[in-house]
């Protein structure tokens, strides 16, 4: 059995001045009592990640951070906080501003989730955003550079009852959009009167607009595909069964060869880890990083676990930054960044 190998670093509260407007997005070390660590499972990881590294919070004081997207044309990153309704921009100077709002729906009556969720660019430099709250897939109907809360629907509902809520997706070369669906954004969650359909379902909107449903899972929740386009992976949130599933792609929105990409079901609230599989990103080589029980999975394709970033918090998603040296985490109330190789 290969040694493990195991790298820690401690990050020290600093005393932090009195809050004043916006004091809370300044960029400045992470005020936790617990360390962060980057934990090295194979040697295959020093490769991509630096053990020494440094985690880095960017920018913290929010509700429930969701769906980093970092544009690389602008060069900002951007994530949404769901129950303050609001899609935020970070822009190259660690300067955080409200980029929209409402991001979702402006009937906020009981519902704890109105914003939005996922982010994802189109093959035209289009932003759309997963709304929680209005239970659909939009775009933006302004250019990136001069954001406006007006959005034109793209999908609300599957053979004429309306989704859940979507959640994260991801686009392939030809504009497909694959997406989950489970109902973490309605009210009473999976025992919502409000809710329509009696699955929760991972889905593919087709460049033609038809919506076809792929599989159907407890709790499906981040999503992404493979550089080549061959292999789609799907989270699925649920702490009786906390996996990674890998469909094949045949062709836009027909998948096959359905199989566990790795099961964390054992270590669900073990050894003080927080968190079940959520969102994922998957860079140019292959290697997957997978927002999970303690942190930030690192995988290679084969499924081999890498590495772990231990954040000591809830860690719902994560984006790759500009030519992938750059990790962004969406944790609880935080934005973490991790310098990669």
């Amino acid at each position: 059995m290969k040694s493990v190998l195991f790298f820690s670093f401690l990050v020290f509260i600093l005393a932090c001045a009195p809050k004043k407007k916006d004091d809370n997005l300044l960029k400045r070390q992470f005020a936790n009592s617990e360390n962060l660590s980057i934990e090295i499972l194979d040697q295959e990881a020093l490769d991509i990640i630096d053990p020494l590294s440094q985690i880095e919070i960017l920018a913290s004081g929010f509700k429930w951070t969701e769906g980093p997207l970092w544009v690389d044309k602008e060069s900002f990153l951007l994530f949404s906080d769901i129950p303050n309704n609001k899609v935020y921009k970070l822009d190259a100077r660690g300067d955080t501003s409200t980029y929209l709002y409402p991001s979702g729906t402006t009937d906020t009556i009981d519902n704890n989730e109105p914003g939005s969720n996922g982010l994802l660019l189109s093959l035209e430099n289009e932003l759309i955003l997963m709304q929680h709250g209005d239970r659909r897939l939009v775009k933006m109907a302004a250019s990136l550079a001069n954001p406006r809360e007006k959005y034109l629907p793209l999908a609300d509902n599957y053979q004429g009852k309306k989704l859940n809520s979507p959640n994260d997706g991801i686009i392939d070369k030809q504009g497909n959009i694959y997406f989950t669906d489970p109902p973490y954004g309605l009210p009473e969650n999976m025992n919502d009167q409000n809710k329509e359909l009696p699955f929760q379902g991972v889905y593919c909107l087709l460049k033609n607009g038809a919506l076809i449903l792929l599989d159907t899972l407890s709790y499906p929740n981040g999503i992404g595909l493979s550089p080549d386009g061959t292999k789609l992976y799907v989270a699925v949130s649920d702490p009786q069964h906390a996996v990674w599933y890998q469909y094949t792609i045949e062709s836009p929105g027909k998948t096959s060869g359905k199989k566990i990409f790795y099961d964390a079901t054992s270590l669900v609230d073990k050894h003080g880890y927080q968190g079940l599989p959520d969102g994922l990103a998957v860079n140019a080589k292959g290697y997957i990083f997978a927002t999970g029980p303690g942190g930030v999975w690192i995988f290679n394709s084969e499924a081999k676990p890498l590495a772990r970033v231990l954040t000591g918090q809830l860690t719902s998603n994560c984006a790759l930054g500009k030519n992938e040296k750059q990790l962004f985490m969406t944790a609880d109330d935080y934005i973490l960044s991790l310098t990669l190789k």
